[in-house]
């Protein structure tokens, strides 16, 4: 491997996690939002 495919690698890997993380993010946030949280009232 030359240094241009381990640059590439490494830059699609950390695209990757972002990507992952944000939509991690915005699934925990889309269930436990206060307009989807089912025991409120308890």
């Amino acid at each position: 491997m030359d240094n241009r495919q381990i640059l590439r690698f490494i830059a699609l890997t950390i695209f990757y996690v972002v990507i992952i993380l944000v939509l991690i993010y915005f699934y925990s946030y889309a269930v436990t939002g206060p307009e989807h949280f089912i025991y409120n009232e308890f």
